[in-house]
């Protein structure tokens, strides 16, 4: 049987860029773009599982968020949990523009955790804002 946490270890072992919190963290602003900002439309995705390995379902949301629909959520949950803090703590995580959120989502989408389309690219999260703009100068307290 396949265990996904120890292919995420083994993610972690080999790409030390980022910290774990980082990939939890993108995986959580994936569910909170399609939850709460109801982001992602039905589309067939690739297999969740490398060449290598067995067929094995994970629980991976069934519809897709573009790389700049997800940069986009990652900003507003990253404000909503941290505040002001957001960048600081991203850049914590070794986050320090959108281009690494693409690479924390394709090497989940390499290790079987994430799906994309085919016409996904990594690119697709390059440039998408600066982050001294993203969570500085737009961050705006919400009052309810």
């Amino acid at each position: 049987m396949l265990d996904p946490n120890q292919q995420l270890a083994r993610l972690l072992r080999e790409d030390r860029r980022y910290r774990l919190d980082a990939y939890v963290f993108v995986f959580d602003a994936l569910n909170y773009a399609q939850d709460v900002m109801g982001l992602g439309t039905e589309s067939p995705s690739e297999p969740a599982f490398g060449p290598e390995e067995e067929e094995e379902e994970y629980e991976v949301p069934q519809r897709h968020v573009t790389g700049q629909e997800l940069c986009e959520a990652i900003r507003r949950f990253a404000l909503q949990q941290y505040g002001l803090m957001a960048k600081t703590v991203l850049e914590s995580w070794g986050i320090r523009k959108t281009g690494d959120f693409g690479e924390i989502v394709f090497n989940l989408i390499r290790i079987g955790r994430m799906r994309k389309t085919p016409h996904d690219r990594r690119e697709d999260f390059d440039d998408v804002y600066d982050f001294e703009t993203a969570f500085r100068d737009e961050f705006k307290i919400m009052m309810d």
